[in-house]
């Protein structure tokens, strides 16, 4: 039987974002769930902001500071580590730059008890500018593309999301995962650093027969894109880790037809209609570029 009242450890990276991270923790102290540890991993930030975080919220979190930026995976492994050395039941995976409803925790935890198969629950996401319009519930990916899509991204909340439906794939931005499943599936793949992580977990669980669901009566709230705006880094790093996905999760024929789609399709559609942005084809070449050889297919370090 699930435990009655499980404990649920909240690994939170912070990087260069305290006035995120303070907003975040401020809003955890209104959840009503109660057996819960926070663990905050201050990733290689400049400026105190360890030190600024220890002082403000003091024995409330559980910090650890990394003495460089690990990206997101290998910052949120650290807190895994230590979340699972607590003995937690469930893993919370939070961004900072999100704000959360009092429920949304113990209506996860909730759905979690009634799915056996559980790998990993994300709630109902919104933008934190535009309350009410759907930042994700979730997402579906194509491995013959190498591409993912958010559900119900940009769509004004009307009632049309209120089912507990399984997905492929629950976003990073907050992502409830059963220490059971961990034991299973292991840690986020290193090798993305940041962006398409949570994808491949969600994909080396399905592979073990566990699935990801959305809860529709959890909610957050996510600024978006506020650790990093996008620029060559985010472009470069997100390209790639489509591909590197596709190389890691796929077949050979995967690779090749989600190459020609990003070469033939993706890149031409999307300069044609954004002709000022082509400063950006040099950044996508060269993610392009680092998938062209036949390298050896890698696989996660877990």
């Amino acid at each position: 039987m699930p435990e009655a009242n499980p404990h649920v450890s909240v690994v939170i990276l912070n990087w260069n974002g305290l006035g995120d991270t303070r907003e975040c923790l401020q809003s955890l102290r209104s959840v009503s769930y109660a057996n819960r540890r926070v663990i905050v991993v201050d990733n290689g930030s400049q400026g105190g902001e360890a030190t600024a975080l220890r002082e403000e919220f003091g024995d409330a979190i559980h910090l650890i500071e990394s003495e460089t930026n690990r990206g997101f995976a290998g910052g949120a492994n650290i807190g895994i580590r230590q979340a699972l050395e607590q003995r937690a039941d469930y893993v919370l995976l939070l961004n900072n730059d999100t704000i959360v409803d009092p429920a949304f925790l113990s209506e996860r935890l909730r759905a979690a008890r009634s799915l056996p198969d559980l790998a990993a629950a994300c709630p109902r996401t919104y933008f934190y500018d535009r309350p009410e319009v759907i930042y994700s519930t979730g997402g579906s990916v194509n491995i013959w593309t190498g591409t993912a899509r958010q559900i119900g991204r940009g769509q004004p909340n009307h009632g049309q999301f209120e089912r507990l439906e399984r997905r492929d794939y629950a976003d990073g931005v907050c992502m409830l995962i059963p220490t059971a499943a961990l034991d299973r599936v292991g840690l986020l793949d290193e090798d993305y650093f940041a962006y398409w992580e949570e994808t491949d977990w969600c994909a080396r669980a399905r592979q073990l027969g566990l699935n990801c669901y959305y809860v529709p009566q959890a909610k957050i709230w996510h600024k978006a894109a506020r650790s990093q705006t996008p620029g060559s880094d985010f472009h470069y790093l997100y390209r790639r880790n489509a591909l590197l996905f596709v190389r890691k999760r796929g077949k050979p024929i995967h690779m090749a037809t989600a190459l020609l789609m990003h070469i033939f399709v993706y890149a031409p559609r999307y300069f044609l209609r954004h002709p000022t942005r082509i400063a950006r084809a040099a950044t996508e070449l060269k993610a392009l570029l680092t998938h062209v050889s036949n390298q050896e297919r890698q696989r996660p370090l877990l």
